[in-house]
């Protein structure tokens, strides 16, 4: 079956009768997370050789066999086959014909909308097919407060409101971070905004963040070789892409109180909310004369539809985002020229 983001909580407390747990989507960090959960909440730990198997993915066609054995010193085992692609359905469905006991927890990544082995968990009513997506909103702001808790420490309202707008593109670094800032503050202590931006400061992904305001102030090689660092660390084209948007949309709101206001691009920059980072005002302030409203709207249009392209099957998601991002890059070098002459 396919679980709703709603009880994927309780699900990851007790997986029941279930059987088969695919685990996919964008967000690598939280797939880790939730299965390492799962097999701590059904073996008891990660590292039990008499409860955990882990599972090559070249093998995967051992996992019915493997799923069928039963630990010597009792209680249910797990399979965990990390990295899997369609090549685990056959196996699979031969798995749910049976009667394996163990739980199988299978971490794909690279995992599309219209896998074989999604849809055939989709339907089993002993599989669960669990959605990882990067978290946004009222999400990350619940995560943020939990980890915080969980470290002993409390936040403050715009403090709150900056972290959600830096994090979040993986759970793993989120939590990484959150748990650095949370040892900076002290337990019993709050995370105001001047600690977050201190501590926090260019995150989980800095060559990621680097490369947005190198595309946007024109300087074409450093994204290129932030952006080739970024992905090397983990980040997936769509999120390079939903961050380049989020990134335009502010530059989009600052210049349109410029022109509508009259006021200067170091006064809209201030006025933003949350802050914009205090290390990144001059390259953000410097993006504002480059980039018109207009010239804005159509990037963001632009980048909207390479996400589209990104989500395609079969299409060449990386050559997409790369080209999506130095396009930006190559834009802001033609008006940083054309201002110079």
């Amino acid at each position: 079956m396919k679980l709703a983001a709603a009880g994927v909580r309780n699900f990851l407390r007790d997986p029941g009768t279930c059987r088969v747990v695919l685990l996919y989507g964008e967000d690598a960090g939280m797939i880790r997370e939730r299965a390492e959960t799962l097999v701590r909440v059904v073996a008891g730990s990660l590292d039990d050789p008499f409860h955990v198997t882990e599972l090559a993915r070249e093998d995967i066609r051992r996992l019915p066999d493997e799923a069928a054995g039963l630990s010597l010193m009792g209680g249910r085992r797990v399979v965990r086959v990390r990295d899997v692609t369609d090549a685990a359905t056959d196996p699979v469905q031969t798995l749910l014909k049976g009667r394996a006991p163990a739980l199988v927890v299978l971490e794909g990544p690279s995992i599309q909308s219209r896998s074989r082995l999604r849809t055939a968990l989709e339907a089993a009513t002993d599989g669960v097919a669990i959605g990882c997506y990067p978290e946004e909103g009222r999400a990350l702001e619940e995560t943020i407060r939990d980890t915080l808790r969980t470290a002993g420490a409390g936040i403050e309202p715009d403090a709150l409101s900056w972290l959600s707008q830096q994090l979040g593109a993986d759970r793993a670094s989120t939590r990484a971070e959150l748990e650095k800032l949370a040892l900076y503050v002290g337990p019993g202590n709050r995370v105001d905004l001047d600690a977050a931006m201190t501590c926090v400061g260019d995150l989980a992904g800095l060559s990621l963040d680097d490369a947005l305001f190198a595309a946007t102030t024109g300087d074409v090689a450093t994204a290129d070789r932030a952006l080739e660092a970024a992905v090397a660390e983990g980040a997936a084209p769509v999120q390079v892409l939903r961050a380049a948007l989020g990134h335009l949309q502010r530059l989009h709101r600052a210049r349109l109180v410029m022109d509508e206001q009259g006021v200067t691009a170091a006064d809209a920059v201030k006025g933003l909310r949350p802050p914009v980072f205090y290390q990144k005002v001059g390259a953000f302030t410097r993006s504002l004369g480059l980039w018109p409203a207009a010239t804005l709207t159509a990037a963001m249009a632009a980048l909207a539809e390479a996400e589209r392209g990104c989500k395609r099957t079969g299409w060449p998601d990386q050559a997409l985002c790369r080209n999506a991002v130095l396009t930006l890059a190559r834009r802001s070098a033609a008006a940083s020229r054309s201002m110079r002459r």
